[in-house]
């Protein structure tokens, strides 16, 4: 049987790569994102032609793909110039958990691997699930502050948001985790954090090492709970701040594990 689905995909973010060899359809994939860590064996095994704003446009026509997969506005530029030089892209823009799950059962189905998809879908809904009721449990719910990058400071996305409160906590910016753009997530005044007095603060500054001391020293932050209890996590960016599997998963577990253990703390206050 001639298998008629896209025999050369050149990923210029993490999450279909993820995606693609969690489904076993890794052979399709010519040409990964260089920010792209998972799966580890990945970077080992496919040229690395973009970043997440630029992409090396002669690298990839070389690489002859039948389908570019991107993520977003931020990539527009450079699906513009790989249709113009006629290759056939996909610019997903999903911003919501819902949107994940959507994303991986579309991809599949993109490359006949439907029924893959849909298993894998469903795992990611059963551990969804699974933490939810964990976070049910627990004596108290805490205010949690995402900070995705520092200078200026931008509060977290929707898929982050919605995880948060999946893991047990209530996020203390959820209109502007409905902004799908970062330029309209941006607090001009750090002053709002300090009267939304979140009690824990997780910092996963897309790119570079969340740093909590910076964060504790803003001017009027030792104020806040979290910072008077010392209760400033990071994220690591790849398993937070991308939308696909890594987030459902491991990034669900980190956050959850911090709210855990918080509760356990403060269960009598």
């Amino acid at each position: 049987m001639v298998d008629s689905f896209p025999q050369r995909i050149v990923c210029l973010t993490e999450e279909p790569t993820e995606v693609l060899y969690a489904l076993g359809e890794e052979h399709r994939i010519v040409g990964i994102s260089g920010f792209t860590v998972r799966p580890p064996r990945a970077r080992k095994e496919k040229p690395k032609v973009s970043a997440f704003t630029s992409a090396k446009l002669d690298e990839i026509l070389a690489l002859k793909p039948d389908l570019v997969i991107g993520f977003s506005d931020i990539q527009a530029d450079i699906a513009r110039d790989l249709i113009r030089a006629g290759v056939e892209v996909w610019i997903s823009n999903h911003r919501s958990v819902d949107g994940i799950l959507a994303y991986i059962r579309r991809l599949g189905a993109m490359v006949g691997a439907y029924e893959k998809a849909e298993r894998y879908a469903q795992r990611a809904e059963a551990h969804l699930a699974d933490i939810r009721a964990a976070a049910a449990q627990l004596p108290r719910r805490p205010k949690v502050y995402f900070e995705e990058w520092d200078e200026p400071i931008i509060t977290g996305i929707r898929w982050v948001a919605e995880l948060i409160g999946m893991a047990g906590g209530d996020d203390v910016f959820p209109e502007h985790s409905r902004e799908s753009l970062a330029k309209h997530r941006i607090l001009a005044d750090g002053g709002e954090v300090v009267q939304r007095a979140p009690d824990i603060i997780f910092g996963s500054w897309c790119g570079k090492r969340f740093r909590p001391e910076k964060v504790a020293a803003r001017s009027g932050w030792e104020t806040i709970p979290a910072v008077r209890h010392g209760d400033l996590h990071e994220i690591k960016s790849p398993i937070i701040l991308q939308p696909g599997p890594a987030a459902l998963f491991d990034g669900l577990d980190a956050i959850h594990a911090v709210i855990a253990d918080w509760a356990a703390r403060y269960r009598e206050a």
